[in-house]
């Protein structure tokens, strides 16, 4: 799929905290940050089902954590760490069920942007079905990488590995899926 021609949905991002406030308000940061944490879970998991219920597993981790944070200019990469945390929890079920034969076969349609053409959506659904055939920790690794556009260096922070395991998890998920487009 061509870089210069964006297929799947782009949310934009949340502004950063400009002020300081005295605390954090979890409603606050809901209404701020919720949309930006459901764009990265969406693209993470690839399925709309699963949204609602990732964004509301951060908000719940946050609630714990919130009154650790002394900087509002970092709440937004603290609530991606986490996403990617219950996002790789949900797909290490997803993939256990998938060995038990319990998962549901599931169209990745939705993940495509509207505008998006019938080439570009099958694509697309083809991409999140070998990302579906990966290890969590590879599938996180590349859709951070190549789908969320994230450095390098902060794949691995939010994957919380080293630079070197966050290039070998990416090196992995891109050989894959090259060998199943290889034929086009």
């Amino acid at each position: 799929m061509p870089r210069d021609q964006p297929a799947l949905r782009v949310v934009p991002l949340a502004a950063p905290l400009t002020t300081v406030p005295e605390t954090l308000d979890l409603d606050a940061l809901f209404r701020r940050y919720s949309s930006y944490v459901a764009a990265v879970a969406h693209r993470l998991l690839g399925r709309d089902e699963e949204v609602d219920d990732t964004v509301q597993e951060v908000f719940l981790a946050a609630v714990k954590g919130l009154r650790h944070i002394r900087d509002p200019g970092a709440v937004k990469g603290w609530l991606a760490r986490i996403t990617v945390r219950t996002a790789r929890h949900r797909l290490e079920r997803r993939r256990l069920r998938r060995l038990l034969g319990l998962d549901d076969p599931v169209s990745y349609e939705s993940v495509a942007d509207a505008a998006a053409t019938a080439e570009q959506r099958a694509t697309i659904a083809r991409v999140y079905r070998v990302l579906d055939s990966l290890p969590p920790s590879q599938r996180i690794a590349w859709t951070l990488r190549y789908i969320e556009g994230e450095p390098l260096e902060q794949v691995a922070a939010l994957s919380r590995c080293s630079l070197a395991t966050a290039k070998r998890r990416i090196a992995a998920a891109a050989e894959t899926l090259a060998e199943v487009f290889a034929d086009e």
